[in-house]
C-alpha cells in the first residue's frame, strides 16, 4: 500500500497513535445513534476501531490519495465515502430525515467552520466527539467570564452541553502540529430550538464580540436602539459577561421594539 503523506494545504496532521485513536472512538456513545459520520478519515486510524463496532458508517474526505487508500484497506466502505468537502456536502441529502453522531480528527483550518454547521444542521445531529486544536476546544467548552468565552462558545452551548475530554500530545500525530489538540464532546439539549428570531440573536452575539471590551450599549449601535430600551442594565455588560440565555433575552427586547 503507497505511502501518503500529510498535504499542507489541506491541513492534514495523520493521527499515528492507534491507543489515543480507540479512546476518541471509545469516548462516542455509538450504541444510542444508528448512523455515524466520520469526518476527515485520514489513514483511516479511527475508521478501524468504528468498523470494529458493526455500525452504519458512513465518512466524508476531500483528498482523494485518502479516499483510495482507505477503500484499499477497508473494502466494506467502497460504497460509504463520500470524496467531498465536508462544509459543501448536502447533510439532507445524504442523510435525508436520519439523526447522525458526528466523529473525527477535525482538520484545524476549518474546525470552527464545521461547528457552525453542525449547528445550522443540529435537528439532525444530536451528538459529536472529535479532536481540535486544544484553544478551539477549550472556546467551545468555556463558561463566561474570561477571554476564552467567545461567539463560538456562546452559539455552541445554545444548542448543546459541551465537555471536555482529554488532551493530546502533538508527538501522536504525523507531522507534528505546532499546537496541543484536545478531544471534547457536545451532546444537543432536549430543548435546541430557541424561542426568539435567530437571525437577529446571532447577528446580536456577532456584534457584541466583535468590539468585546465594549459595553453592549456600545457594541449594538449599529442597530439604532432606542435609548428608552439600552437605559437596562443588561446593556452596560460586556458580551463575556453574558450567557446564552442572556443573548435570547436580549434579542427578545429588541425585536419587541423592532417588530
Amino acid at each position: 500500500m503507497s505511502i501518503i503523506k500529510p498535504k499542507k494545504k489541506l491541513g492534514q496532521h495523520f493521527l499515528n497513535d492507534l491507543n489515543i485513536g480507540k479512546k476518541i472512538v471509545e469516548s462516542l456513545k455509538l450504541d444510542h445513534y444508528k448512523r455515524v459520520l466520520e469526518i476527515g478519515p485520514g489513514k483511516g486510524v479511527l475508521t478501524k476501531f468504528i468498523l470494529e463496532k458493526k455500525i452504519n458508517l458512513d465518512l466524508v474526505e476531500l483528498d482523494k490519495e485518502c479516499v483510495n487508500y482507505l477503500i484499499k484497506k477497508y473494502p466494506l466502505i467502497k460504497n460509504k465515502i463520500i470524496n467531498k468537502d465536508f462544509l459543501k456536502l448536502d447533510l439532507k441529502k445524504v442523510f435525508k430525515k436520519e439523526s447522525f453522531a458526528i466523529i473525527g480528527n477535525f482538520p484545524y483550518n476549518i474546525s470552527s467552520q464545521i461547528i457552525f454547521k453542525v449547528i445550522e444542521h443540529r435537528d439532525k445531529i444530536p451528538y459529536l466527539t472529535g479532536m481540535f486544536q486544544k484553544e478551539v476546544a477549550v472556546r467551545i467548552c468555556h463558561n463566561p467570564g474570561s477571554k476564552k468565552y467567545g461567539i463560538l462558545s456562546v452559539l455552541t452551548q445554545l444548542f448543546y452541553e459541551t465537555k471536555y475530554l482529554f488532551s493530546v500530545n502533538p508527538s501522536v500525530f504525523e507531522p507534528k502540529p505546532k499546537v496541543n489538540s484536545a478531544v471534547i464532546e457536545l451532546k444537543r439539549k432536549e430543548i435546541f430550538n430557541l424561542n426568539c428570531n435567530e437571525t437577529l440573536l446571532f447577528k446580536i452575539i456577532k456584534l457584541s464580540f466583535r468590539q468585546r471590551r465594549k459595553t453592549l450599549r456600545n457594541s449594538l449601535k449599529k442597530l439604532d436602539l432606542p435609548l428608552f430600551l439600552t437605559e437596562d442594565t443588561i446593556f452596560e455588560k460586556r458580551p463575556e459577561q453574558l450567557s446564552g440565555k442572556d443573548f435570547v433575552e436580549i434579542s427578545k427586547m429588541i425585536n419587541n421594539v423592532k417588530s
